[in-house]
């Protein structure tokens, strides 16, 4: 389905999963949890994990804010991403990285639903790529005393307008982590 020629591949993109970036996030620990589960499963299928990991004056590269948290560990093989950006291809390697694994179909996981995974999901399907959002492996803070809707709510909202994305030669889906496909996408 991705408008992007002989790129039928798909990967798994971890985002901003940092101490930092998921302090008091929604369901934290039921969301790292499905992120391992579809961490362990990519590599099992011989699928590319993708790091993603934002650094700004919040999160200084390096500091423990920074890190990602301990139940997530990236193996030597899988790439990093240093972002400054909330969209993850930003003046960033992703859009290389992806290119030279023929990944036409990304898989979306991580924190913060309304910040980085949802810049990230846009600037993916405007690029060509068929997204898809793992509904129950992202997260975000309260951020309700600015006005914001809860983040029970954005998520929901997040997973529902996901589901139905469409454009010509492409398309977004929102699925759980059980129903996760990694297999290869007809191209075209």
């Amino acid at each position: 389905m991705t408008t992007l020629p002989d790129r039928p591949k798909t990967a798994l993109l971890v985002i901003d999963m940092q101490h930092g970036a998921v302090n008091g996030t929604h369901d934290l620990a039921a969301v790292i949890a499905n992120i391992g589960t579809l961490v362990a499963r990519a590599r099992a299928e011989a699928v590319p994990v993708i790091w993603v990991q934002h650094s700004d004056d919040q999160m200084k590269y390096g500091s423990e804010s920074w890190q990602y948290v301990p139940e997530l560990v990236r193996e030597d093989p899988e790439p990093v991403v240093h972002k400054n950006y909330g969209d993850s291809f930003e003046a960033t390697d992703l859009e290389d990285l992806l290119a030279e694994r023929a990944v036409g179909h990304v898989v979306i996981t991580g924190a913060q639903t309304d910040m980085c995974v949802r810049s990230t999901l846009h600037s993916a399907f405007t690029r060509g790529y068929d997204v898809t959002l793992v509904g129950d492996a992202h997260t975000t803070e309260d951020l309700t005393a600015y006005g914001a809707p809860t983040p029970v709510e954005v998520v929901a909202h997040t997973n529902l307008y996901w589901k139905e994305q469409r454009a010509p030669g492409r398309r977004g889906d929102t699925v759980e982590t059980a129903k996760v496909s990694f297999a290869a996408r007809a191209v075209g």
